[in-house]
């Protein structure tokens, strides 16, 4: 088809080279083939005439651009008439390549010469039309812009590639006369630097010319496309890293005005080329290659798939090779500050750093996978690195290549990349990789290592490039913790550590995430990093509480503090009795007069010890029983001390009714002591006043309605505010007499007629979970005693049992479980086993009042010793929900949420190990072949007491009805 084509085009080469060199085009590139097609004349002066000869044509079309360029042509004529250039001079190149006309040098050189012409041009044109616009005062000379495009990675070294991108850097001098007084010069310039990159990259039926890449330049997250000279000058002194020193050393002006250009990099001399290094700097620099997977022997390369530019044994490899060594070596001999790896290979043979067989080697290595990296790029004029995937690709471009075989190829492939290795492996062979378990952890320079993605894939994460990135950032030293030399090589080395400790944990992007919450919010990074490499266990508590407790975490971001507490062996006793902690807190609030200090002094007390527990939670130092004590005790001595602040600021206004008056009833999770990481507070608020009080005594005073309404939302705000210390507790109140409708505080009048006309028995259920968790004695005493002969009262046994089932089911029918972690609504879950705990509990009180007790486990205990169930079913209830809440008080830890959220099947690998090993399980799947089970069981036995009598009594359940 291809030969078809070209015979309507044009006549057939009359030599047998000529012939071949088209069928090597035609049957292996469909890009050059298509190219050849557009320009038959032009490729019939190749073979005719040779490259040498059209090249030097093609050189002068180019000039003749540039001389347009700055004698006013606008930018969009000169970028149409640079792409159609580029198309011959792509094809000029790989005819010169394919028929092995020009050696390597000539051919990266060719390719980077042309480049560097076309900025020079597009740049011209630019700058000249900026100051058409009013923008710019040159006087008709480019140069006065002070305006310069650096040539970075292979165009700087004159080394590119066949559809390589090229790297820029494009600085300004601000203090050139012409840009006197022009205040938008950073804008102007950008403007300039991002129609560049347009007309460079963007693609036209013509193709493009080449696409470009600022991500070189200093910290390009946060910098403009163009900066200043001065700002990059004091960006690479203060926290450029030896990677971009590394880069550095290839950087050449190629375009606009190069004597600024070439200023600039001398200036970077003492940057790039250090004639002392202290042995942390050394070290740092060997990270640059330690970070890569090498390997002696070699023998994990394959050929299928393998990147010969970033692959093991690579292209890469041979440049990292040279350029350690410059950066160790330069800084003393000025003979080694070469930009071409080639050369730099036998000047450091030459100095005696390496010796000549390896610079030979190298050298050979270099020009065989550059000749390959060709090849695979003129096939459809991609900027691809990889060999292809399937034996029939590898074929083909063995093909192309020359070879009378696959396996050929294959085996002088092999060869290259296992030399190119074994020599890399042998640099500073003496320090310890910074690989990771699975491979490399490279995170030097833009792009994606692909082996680095592999072994980030392999340690959990789940988005390896949005790691690397992250990671990446760090070492821009824009946090205070990474902003010195000396904390980022600590960092550098401590990153094998850090991921796979990360990687191990319940969520490990998350947990990414969070440590860079953390390191943000650090005020310095060397003690802590040094702290780390001394203490690996520090490292690895910090990566579980990142990854597997979100709340932990977010806490530890804000208090970084608190690491230096973790040290203490004081951090992993018990906490001291509520009363005590209370008592602690109330020091510390007695201390500050400011609301909002109060406020945030009582969230970081509290949220300190939450952590504590948590971390001990984590740690499985104690039970998440014990942890529910802790939790709890915390919200009860927050509650007391922070109320009883409350309570004395606003009767400085307000004053009182002779005496604290006012108490706080904890229900549900705090009533029981059971309370979780997340858990809110169930609160009732009632008070007490003395006949004949109309009003308090205060400046100004209020009616006690108004008064104990306004001190309880008053409480709540300060239990609920989200302050800069964050939040405490969410509050709910929906159990105080009459629910949401009723007032916000009670009277203890009114709290008693209530419960003895008017609660239900829903309501009474929620009382056997009460406790008093504030106020004056007395109100305490006279409360608890409201609350035993509400729940001691005679009742008629069928309407209870129709109660408390037809509530279970309405619950059923509103609020189905959502998943089987959803232990509250579960069948045979939580709802059902403290329903038979309440039902009995409310039905045998009055003749057994010993069996109450707010913890529903308790009175079940007490129930079995008492002959009021089962002991099969009471131990088989108590063991079940013993079960069910400590795997609950995990899933909250780890989620930061509701557990019904959990979903096993996307789960991490780590999160399901910690959750299934808090009850002995082997997998996540064995725990919840024990759920199901033990959940089944008590089931029945729900069924067997209060459903089946109740049905007997004349209930039917909703769905039947």
């Amino acid at each position: 088809m291809a030969w078809t084509r070209w015979d309507e085009r044009a006549a057939r080469p009359d030599d047998s080279s000529g012939i071949a060199l088209l069928d090597s085009l035609f049957g292996n590139s469909p890009y050059l083939t298509e190219t050849a097609l557009q320009n038959p004349g032009f490729m019939t002066d190749l073979w005719r005439r040779g490259p040498d000869a059209v090249m030097t044509d093609l050189t002068a079309e180019v000039a003749s651009v540039q001389q347009d360029a700055t004698s006013g042509a606008v930018p969009d004529d000169i970028a149409a008439r640079l792409r159609r250039l580029k198309r011959r001079v792509a094809l000029g190149v790989a005819v010169a390549d394919i028929a092995d006309a020009w050696p390597l040098e000539r051919i990266t050189g060719e390719l980077s010469d042309f480049a560097s012409r076309c900025l020079r041009a597009l740049t011209d044109s630019i700058l000249l039309q900026l100051e058409r616009d009013g923008q710019l005062s040159l006087g008709g000379r480019a140069d006065a812009a002070a305006f310069t495009v650096l040539g970075m990675g292979k165009l700087g070294a004159g080394e590119l590639n066949y559809s390589s991108d090229i790297d820029l850097i494009l600085l300004y001098d601000r203090d050139a006369p012409a840009l006197a007084g022009n205040e938008q010069l950073s804008r102007h310039f950008v403007r300039a630097a991002r129609l560049l990159v347009q007309l460079m990259s963007e693609t036209s039926a013509d193709g493009y010319i080449f696409r470009t890449d600022l991500r070189l330049r200093p910290d390009p997250g946060s910098t403009p496309l163009a900066m200043s000279v001065q700002a990059a000058e004091l960006y690479y002194e203060s926290v450029g890293q030896n990677w971009e020193r590394a880069a550095m050393i290839k950087a050449h002006p190629v375009a606009g005005n190069e004597t600024v250009g070439a200023a600039f990099v001398a200036g970077m001399t003492p940057y790039i080329w250090r004639k002392h290094l202290d042995f942390a700097a050394i070290h740092d620099i060997h990270s640059i290659k330690r970070q890569i997977d090498a390997h002696r022997g070699g023998g994990t390369i394959k050929v299928l798939g393998h990147n010969v530019k970033l692959g093991r044994g690579g292209i890469r490899e041979i440049e990292f090779f040279a350029q350690t060594q410059q950066l160790i070596f330069g800084g003393r001999n000025p003979s080694l500050r070469g930009r071409v790896t080639c050369r730099t290979l036998q000047a450091l043979a030459a100095a005696g750093h390496i010796t000549v067989k390896a610079a030979d080697e190298l050298t050979a290595a270099y020009g065989f996978l550059r000749r390959v990296e060709h090849r695979l790029q003129m096939i459809d004029d991609r900027q691809t690195h990889s060999i292809p995937a399937d034996e029939a690709g590898v074929a083909a471009l063995a093909t192309f290549l020359g070879y009378e075989t696959s396996e050929a190829f294959q085996a002088a492939l092999l060869e290259t990349l296992r030399l190119v290795e074994s020599h890399y492996a042998n640099l500073f062979e003496e320090a310890p990789s910074l690989a990771g378990p699975g491979g490399n952890l490279v995170f030097t320079g833009t792009d994606d290592d692909p082996g680095t993605l592999e072994t980030l894939k392999s340690l959990g994460f789940r988005d390896p490039s949005a790691a690397a990135g992250i990671v990446r950032r760090w070492h821009h030293g824009r946090f205070r913790s990474t902003a010195t030399a000396r904390a980022r090589e600590l960092l550098t080395e401590l990153m094998p550590g850090l991921l796979k400790e990360l990687g191990s944990t319940a969520a490990p992007d998350q947990a990414l995430l969070n440590f860079d919450l953390f390191l943000s919010n650090l005020p310095a990074g060397v003690q802590l990093f040094s702290l780390f490499k001394a203490n690996p266990a520090l490292l690895e508590l910090l990566a579980t509480i990142m990854g597997s407790a979100p709340g932990l975490a977010a806490h530890l971001a804000r208090r970084t503090l608190l690491l230096d507490s973790v040290l203490s062996p004081d951090f992993y006793r018990s906490l001291p009795p509520a009363a005590e902690m209370t008592a602690e807190l109330a020091t510390i609030l007695a201390g500050v007069e400011h609301e909002q200090d109060i406020l945030d002094l009582a969230r970081r007390w509290a949220n300190d010890r939450r952590f504590q527990v948590g971390v001990q939670q984590l740690k499985r130092i104690v039970t998440p029983a014990d942890a529910g004590l802790a939790y709890s005790d915390i919200a009860a001595a927050t509650i007391a001390a922070l109320c009883e602040r409350v309570e004395q600021r606003f009767a400085e206004i307000h004053g009182g009714f002779h005496g604290q008056r006012l108490a706080v009833l904890g229900l549900g999770k705090l009533g029981s002591r059971e309370m979780s990481a997340t858990s809110d507070l169930d609160l009732i608020f009632v008070y007490d006043i003395p006949a004949g009080m109309e009003a308090s005594d205060g400046a100004k005073p209020l009616s006690p309605i108004q008064y104990y309404t306004r001190l309880s939302q008053k409480m709540v705000t300060a239990l609920t505010a989200h302050t800069n210390e964050g939040a405490l507790y969410e509050v709910d109140m929906r159990l105080r007499p009459s629910g949401r409708s009723g007032p916000l505080a009670n009277s203890l009048e009114g709290f008693e007629t209530y419960h003895a006309q008017s609660s239900w028995t829903w309501e009474h259920m929620a009382l056997t979970r009460m406790r008093v968790i504030h106020g004056p004695q007395a109100l305490v005493e006279r409360l608890t005693e409201t609350v035993r002969a509400t729940l001691c009262r005679t009742r008629d046994p069928g309407t209870l049992v129709r109660d408390v089932a037809d509530m279970r089911d309405r619950i059923a029918q509103h609020a189905p479980p959502k998943s089987l972690w959803d232990f509250k609504h579960l069948s045979g879950g939580l709802f059902d086993i403290d329903f038979v705990a309440q039902y009995l509990a409310l039905r045998h009180a009055c003749a057994h009042p010993g069996i109450l007790d707010p913890h529903p486990a308790e009175m079940l205990r007490r129930m079995a010793a008492a002959g009021l169930i089962e002991r099969a079913d009471a131990e088989r209830l108590c063991a079940t929900r013993t079960l069910l809440s400590d795997v609950q008080s995990l899933l909250r830890l780890t989620l930061n949420g509701d557990e019904a959220a959990f979903d096993a099947n996307k789960a991490p690998e780590g999160q399901q190990r910690l959750i299934a090993a808090t009850e002995g399980a082997a997998d996540l799947s064995e725990l919840r072949a024990r759920i199901e089970t033990e959940t089944g069981m008590v089931r029945g036995i729900y069924e067997r007491i209060i459903e089946a009598p109740a049905q007997a009594a004349g209930w039917q359940p909703r769905s039947r009805k």
